[in-house]
């Protein structure tokens, strides 16, 4: 089919950033155009995001980093996510009377990883550091920003959840009310904390006054975090994974995350003839979606923190697997898996490329929608849900433990060719953004498609939707056709159209390198509020 842009590809030659909020890209190129580099600009774009992209990621959040240092010519992988506090167990939570893992509330907070993976980034890659890249986000977070429409509809579905609590109702329904389109809403506690962290580091955040309002907050909700654990934090650089694609390299990052299934997807997928069945056909896209719960049994049965639990990593990602799996697909009946994933998710993906070709590829999120619905009193920091993650089943490898990371659905990714940076993308959406990368990877390599029109094009995702849906729902936009949603549902498929650029589908960014030409060319997702901008 032929995909009108929305939008064109933004083109550059001394640096491009991709964000899903204007503001964050601005924040970003002008670290850049202010001599900073690809992590000096990513991490003020973050600061900013976290100012006016509130109900998607916060101070309180985790971040995970794909880098690319020209000067040695390979990638460095940062896993910047929190564990689970101490005091936590399955016994602990079944003895205060729960079955299952609390998916919000002080319960399903684990320690936050974003300050640290910044400073750890910055002093390992940074020219400046984080007392100048923050000022911008504190003049937003201070003098107010204009609500967009998306962070206006966040604000109004999550009344219920942030109405719980004084700190958070304080912060984001000002006079009671939900902010108007346009309303400048101002963040003074928040922008009180970013400074405490400009002048004095992570510090401030693991075990100062941030470390202890955090701490207090949680245990007045029944949480079980310490200072001890705030203090005990670190950020580790792990090896990235890669696996081929039709002479392209997809690379991801290792568990907690679930990066191992976004290449399992693309080896199960790679032995189809992708060009042959056709862009947005119903045959395409249910092989795409059987690849995808394949993945998923292993992702869901596996993936893990891998300090407590052993991966065969290797097995997961090998291509003679791949062509086990791909042999169970059936081409023409869906397959309804027992148990699934939901789709969704409230996340932030950004990328950066600098003038000396340093590439930076960077997701942070506090998991769902304003996280576990918590502020810390007097911060303004909103806490993350990321132990919503674990699971309560003794036998599970992602059982809830003491000091352990849960499983991960933040990926930043790149595509490399002759062992470079092609492209660097990335997108939120929880669940859903392994397939995502599934569907940019094949609008990239196998149609042809340019950044923009690679982003823009109608995608899908499956998995659960809520406790009432059937096991297995594939949620598709319109763009594919009617006749396609027919076809599948013929197929055995639950399909559901959503409306046009559904946030349901992420919110993509994408960086693409032309080394023959000399040129970047940037896109970012028009399901967001973003923008590539570049110079």
């Amino acid at each position: 089919m032929t995909q009108v842009l929305g939008r064109p590809t933004t083109l550059a030659v001394e640096g491009m950033v991709a964000t899903p909020h204007y503001l964050a890209s601005v924040a970003g190129l002008r670290a850049l155009q202010s001599g900073g580099n690809a992590v000096d600009a990513a991490v003020a774009a973050n600061a900013v995001l976290t100012v006016v992209y509130p109900h998607m990621c916060a101070l309180g959040g985790d971040a995970f980093f794909l880098i690319w240092e020209p000067g040695e010519g390979r990638l460095h992988a940062l896993n910047g996510s929190g564990r689970s506090p101490a005091a936590a167990s399955i016994d602990t939570l079944t003895a205060a009377g729960h079955t299952t893992m609390p998916q919000r509330g002080a319960l399903a907070v684990t320690v936050p990883g974003t300050v640290h993976a910044w400073e750890t980034v910055l002093d390992r890659f940074g020219t400046f550091g984080l007392s100048d890249l923050l000022q911008p986000a504190i003049a937003y977070a201070e003098r107010g920003f204009p609500v967009s429409p998306g962070l206006h509809a966040a604000i109004a579905q999550a009344r219920p959840l942030l109405e719980q609590q004084d700190a958070a109702a304080r912060q984001f329904l000002p006079g009671g009310k939900v902010p108007a389109v346009g309303d400048v809403l101002r963040q003074p506690d928040l922008a009180a904390s970013l400074r405490l962290i400009a002048g004095r580091g992570a510090d401030a955040f693991y075990k100062g006054a941030i470390a202890q309002s955090i701490v207090d907050s949680l245990r007045e909700h029944g949480g079980l975090m310490t200072l001890d654990d705030m203090a005990a934090h670190r950020s580790d650089w792990v090896e990235p994974l890669r696996t081929s694609y039709r002479g392209v390299e997809l690379v991801e990052l290792p568990p907690n995350t679930q990066g191992v299934t976004a290449l399992q997807m693309a080896n199960i997928v790679e032995g189809f003839d992708v060009a042959g069945l056709g862009y947005g056909s119903a045959e395409l896209i249910h092989r795409c979606v059987e690849a995808k719960k394949l993945a998923f049994v292993d992702r869901d049965r596996y993936i893990t923190d891998p300090e407590r639990v052993p991966i065969p990593i290797e097995r997961l990602i090998a291509k003679e697997y791949a062509a086990e799996l791909r042999q169970r697909i059936d081409p023409d009946r869906a397959w309804t898996p027992e148990a699934d994933s939901p789709g969704g998710g409230d996340t932030v993906y950004l990328c950066v490329v600098d003038r000396n070709g340093m590439a930076v590829s960077l997701i942070q999120s506090i998991f769902q929608g304003f996280g576990s619905g918590l502020v810390a009193d007097g911060t303004g920091i909103v806490l993350n849900n990321r132990g919503a993650s674990f699971t309560l089943d003794p036998d599970a490898a992602n059982r809830l433990e003491p000091s352990k990371r849960p499983m991960h659905t933040l990926i930043p990714a790149m595509l490399l060719r002759d062992g470079q940076p092609w492209v660097v993308l990335g997108t939120m959406g929880g669940h859903g953004q392994a397939q995502t990368h599934l569907q940019l990877l094949l609008n990239l390599v196998d149609f042809g498609m340019e950044p923009q029109a690679a982003i823009e094009a109608p995608r899908w995702v499956s998995g659960r939707g809520t406790p009432d849906d059937p096991a297995h729902v594939l949620r598709i936009e319109p763009g594919f056709g009617a006749a396609t949603i027919e076809r599948l549902r013929a197929m055995g498929h639950e399909a559901r159209a959503t409306e046009p650029f559904s946030s349901l589908m992420g919110h993509a960014q994408m960086i693409q390198v032309d080394r023959e030409r000399g040129i970047l060319l940037g896109a970012a997702d028009p399901r967001a509020d973003g923008y590539a901008l570049g110079w």
